[in-house]
């Protein structure tokens, strides 16, 4: 996921204070690995620097400032690219598929190196699976998509395991 982006895209949707706009990111895609407040400052930083966002207000209080942020046009336009470009990872060719290669390449194992990541998928399925009982349809969608790529990577090993004779022949 891009961080920055999805982040931008919150400002732009609500402006807010860097910790309520941090908690906002955490709700909503932070489930796995939530941002520090570190990484929130140097982007609001960064996108203020690129004049995606600006500085909108001050509140003086017994902490430290707190600083409120709005998205700009510009910002708006950077959201809207983003949410219309597809994905380069559901085009591109996947770090499995290199391994693969770099195996036959080798003359190593490749049935071996698909059977460790079927496993691997397999655990990660059945976590998922075990994860997605009782949660917030937010999570809900969010398990089903990986469970979804999980289950594409699983037939492509399958398909990729019946194939791996004549692969390795086009490759000598």
């Amino acid at each position: 996921m891009d961080t920055s982006q999805a982040f931008l895209g919150l400002i732009e949707a609500r402006p807010g204070y860097g910790y309520e706009l941090k908690q906002r990111y955490d709700d909503y895609f932070g489930a796995e690995r939530a941002l520090k407040f570190g990484q929130v400052y140097a982007m609001l930083a960064r996108l203020e620097r690129d004049e995606l966002i600006v500085m909108d207000g001050v509140e003086e209080g017994g902490g430290p400032t707190r600083k409120r942020y709005r998205g700009l046009p510009a910002g708006r336009e950077r959201v809207m690219q983003w949410l219309t470009q597809p994905d380069e990872e559901a085009t591109g060719r996947s770090n499995l598929f290199a391994k693969v290669v770099v195996s036959l390449l080798l003359d190593e194992d490749a049935v071996r190196l698909l059977a460790l990541h079927r496993s691997m998928l397999l655990d990660t399925m059945r976590g998922l699976t075990r994860a997605k009982q009782g949660a917030d349809l937010l999570d809900v969608l969010a398990y089903d998509q990986s469970l979804f790529r999980v289950e594409a990577d699983l037939r492509w090993i399958d398909t990729t395991e019946a194939r791996l004779n004549d692969l390795k022949e086009s490759l000598r």
